[in-house]
C-alpha cells in the first residue's frame, strides 16, 4: 500500500525563484542534505534535465532512484514518476507554486511505495519527515537568492 502525503510552505521568494531552484538540479548537492550523488540521465528538446537519478540517505543506508520530469505545466508546477529505484516500488509527486502577495506558496504531494513492508505509522513520519525537510530546504536556498 503506497503512502501519500502533501505539504505546503510560504517562500519569501516569488514563484519563477522557486520554481528555478526546484530545476537546478545541478546544485542540488549544495543545499539538499541527504543527497549523496545526483546524475542527469536524459534532457528534452530544451536542455532541461527529464530523467534524474539520485543516490541518497534513506532509511540509515543509501538508496538509488531516478526520476523522469513533467514540464507540461511549468512554472506553475512540476511533477515526476519514478523509473526505477532500489527500495521504492513507486513514487511520485509534484510541486506547485502559487503566488501569493510577494511570496510563493509551494504545495509538495508526494507517494511513496516501498519494495519492503513496513509498518503504516513508520511509512507516515518517514512520508512526513522527507516532505518537511525538502520544503525547509527548498525554502531556504530560495530566500538566499533574494
Amino acid at each position: 500500500m503506497s503512502q501519500r502525503a502533501t505539504e505546503s510552505i510560504m517562500v519569501s521568494a516569488p514563484p519563477e525563484v522557486v520554481y528555478g531552484v526546484v530545476t537546478d538540479f545541478s546544485n542540488y548537492a549544495k543545499w539538499v542534505s541527504d543527497l549523496k550523488k545526483i546524475e542527469v540521465l536524459e534532457r528534452d528538446a530544451n536542455g532541461r534535465p527529464l530523467e534524474v537519478e539520485f543516490r541518497a540517505a534513506a532509511f540509515g543506508r543509501s538508496t538509488t532512484y531516478a526520476l523522469r520530469y513533467d514540464y507540461s505545466r511549468a512554472p506553475q508546477s512540476i511533477s515526476w514518476v519514478q523509473t526505477h529505484g532500489d527500495l521504492t516500488e513507486t513514487m511520485q509527486g509534484q510541486y506547485r507554486f502559487d503566488a501569493i502577495e510577494g511570496a510563493t506558496r509551494v504545495t509538495y504531494d508526494l507517494e511513496v511505495e516501498l519494495l519492503v513492508p513496513i509498518p503504516h505509522f513508520i511509512k507516515s513520519r518517514a512520508a512526513q519527515r522527507i516532505q518537511s525537510q525538502a520544503l525547509r530546504e527548498l525554502k531556504a536556498q530560495a530566500e538566499s537568492m533574494q
